[in-house]
């Protein structure tokens, strides 16, 4: 497997969930990672495929677990999500189910939310997901809105084990009308082309550091990036057998970089 000089390269773009955190709990050696990133001048970037979440509270919940992080170094699926309605039709409206990260990045791009008939119907991670809401967007649905999900995760990491992800969330939908959904998270290239931009780097000098083969590797893998996959997350060394692609490298975790760049300089 090819080693990653990570000395050489300029840009980080890093999963968060089983690669900076495992629910709660922040995961070993993230805040030496982090502090390397800062000494090292290195521009990072969070790109979750999560969308629950505002990239402010993605900030407050690492401050919370004790590292210090802007802002605008998160970009997420909803974030993504609302960019592509704009582009494909800005004065569209939305039937959003998702939580106040999907809802915010909606207002932000100045679209419109509609309940009776709207353009689209946009799926993401939502505490307010019910059978109420899912027969509302079926039907909106099958009377003429696009369906759209915010990432096409099945499932993700929480501190008791695995929680459905957005994949899992829009599936009955997609069943019950026979129609799929436009997924616009990882492993979509919109999203790793805006990252690699909001980054300021080619994709030749960044790396894609995640937790998923199906999601963070394969974007990274077709953006024509380096790969590396950390293995505190949803992925073990066994599933990576089943999957015709492999990642550049496979590390126990995010602190690893910081172990292999330093022993590189030495």
């Amino acid at each position: 497997m090819t080693m990653i000089d990570f000395n050489q390269i300029k840009g980080f773009i890093c999963d968060m969930d089983g690669v900076i955190y495992y629910g709660n709990e922040l995961l070993p050696g993230v805040r030496e990672f982090i502090d390397w990133l800062y000494r090292e001048d290195k521009a990072f970037l969070f790109l979750t495929n999560s969308s629950a979440k505002t990239p402010r509270e993605l900030s407050q919940k690492l401050a919370y677990l004790g590292l210090d992080v802007s802002e605008d170094h998160f970009y997420t699926s909803a974030l993504a999500t609302a960019r592509f309605l704009k582009q494909q039709s800005p004065e569209c409206t939305v039937y959003p189910i998702g939580g106040v990260g999907l809802i915010n990045a909606i207002y932000a791009e100045g679209l419109a939310v509609d309940e009776v008939d709207p353009d689209y119907v946009v799926v993401g991670e939502s505490q307010s997901y019910t059978l109420d809401t899912v027969t509302q967007a079926t039907n909106m649905v099958l009377n003429g809105a696009k369906l759209i999900g915010t990432n096409s995760d099945v499932s993700g990491p929480i501190e008791q084990g695995i929680m459905p992800g957005c994949g899992a969330l829009v599936a009955p939908i997609e069943m019950a009308t026979g129609k799929k959904a436009y997924f616009c998270g990882k492993p979509n290239p919109l999203m790793m082309r805006t990252g690699l931009r909001l980054l300021g780097c080619h994709s030749d000098e960044a790396v894609m550091v995640g937790d998923r083969m199906d999601t963070d590797v394969i974007s990274g893998l077709e953006s024509g990036m380096a790969t590396a996959l950390v293995l505190s997350g949803v992925t073990d060394r066994e599933t990576i057998e089943t999957f015709a692609y492999r990642p550049t490298a496979v590390l126990a975790g995010v602190g690893e970089i910081v172990t292999r760049a330093e022993a590189a300089k030495a």
